[in-house]
């Protein structure tokens, strides 16, 4: 069995199930975000989210990602998206997150009312299940790299008055061993160093106010080494994304480019276990990787057949004919006449 045969293909089936068709070490990169729990009935049987408790929910999630890392190869990367849910005490989760700015909203009602999952004792408790979730993995065997927080300048308002809105998400960036493929990813410089002399200490024997250095070690140094930028931190902010197309929960493609391009090499394969509306497959073409999504519910297969036909233009490889710059391209571009204006 190789994974020839799954490439550049949605899987429609059980996340677990089908990543046992998937041979061992054969994928170089999972970019994901799984459906939260308690916050929206996907009308399909077998879906996650829809546990009697939030720890069953993160077992099973586990047991799913047990599999991915088999999957995964040695060097390869997991980016894991997750928002947290709030307890009522009442059988129902607090939307936060993607999961409460998306269409399709009328579902959570019918769920909230079946009164099937619920947090007794920890009323208006924020449950952290992100949290729990990453020590279980740590638990399990994953090395967990770094937490990085999607901020959402556009985050939806919350009609609460006695706690603040929520703006953000987690990203959880896993690996299966300690020497693994990155790409290292920058942040633009927004300023200039100092107020005259740019980049560079040009003292040769003396100390210049704002410009030259008296220490003998500093002297002709670039203090901006990197054109390109600063290595990146970890908050991103960057702007939700409406979907056009009827899928409840969908991540917008600059949040899937950063971690592809930082940890997936150019011409690997990118796997999403609950790829939803295909917003990682049309990201990983658009950066010349393959990529394998699964997904349970045939609808959404459709809908993510449907985005990458519009994307890729019918071409039979898989992969963009003409690449379109990213704002990762675009901002670089940026950088690079802001430090030449410096």
């Amino acid at each position: 069995m190789k994974v020839e045969q799954y490439k550049n293909q949605i899987l429609l089936g059980d996340a677990k199930e089908t990543l046992r068709r998937l041979p061992s070490e054969s994928i170089d990169c999972v970019m994901t975000s799984p459906p939260y729990w308690a916050l929206r009935d996907y009308r399909v049987d077998r879906q996650i989210g829809l546990e009697t408790t939030f720890q069953q929910y993160i077992e099973k999630l586990c047991e799913i990602f047990d599999e991915a890392k088999r999957v995964l190869k040695p060097a390869g990367t997991c980016w894991i998206n997750m928002g947290d849910t709030y307890g009522t005490g009442s059988g129902s989760g607090v939307r936060t997150g993607k999961q409460a700015t998306n269409r399709g909203t009328h579902y959570n009602c019918g769920w909230q009312e079946k009164g099937k999952a619920g947090v007794k004792g920890m009323e208006k408790c924020l449950l952290q299940i992100p949290a729990r979730f990453a020590i279980a993995m740590c638990d399990r065997g994953w090395i967990l790299r770094n937490e990085i927080i999607w901020h959402k300048p556009n985050a939806m308002p919350q009609s609460v008055k006695d706690r603040f809105t929520v703006d953000f998400e987690k990203l959880f960036f896993f690996v299966k061993s300690r020497t693994y493929s990155f790409e290292k990813q920058y942040d633009p410089y927004t300023k200039p160093l100092n107020r005259w002399s740019g980049t560079r200490l040009d003292a040769t024997g003396k100390s210049k106010w704002d410009e030259g250095t008296g220490q003998k070690n500093y002297r002709n140094r670039n203090m901006r080494p990197n054109i390109s930028g600063r290595n990146k931190r970890c908050v991103w902010s960057i702007n939700t994304r409406p979907q056009k197309d009827s899928h409840f929960a969908t991540f917008p493609p600059a949040l899937v480019e950063i971690p592809i391009r930082a940890g997936c090499p150019e011409g690997g394969i990118v796997l999403d276990p609950f790829i939803g509306s295909g917003t990682t497959a049309v990201v990983a073409c658009s950066l010349g990787r393959s990529f394998v999504g699964i997904d349970l519910n045939p609808a959404y297969v459709a809908i993510a057949n449907k985005r990458l036909g519009r994307a890729l233009g019918g071409n039979p490889n898989g992969v963009l004919a003409a690449k379109i710059p990213s704002e990762v391209d675009r901002r670089s571009r940026k950088d690079k006449e802001i430090i030449k204006k410096n």
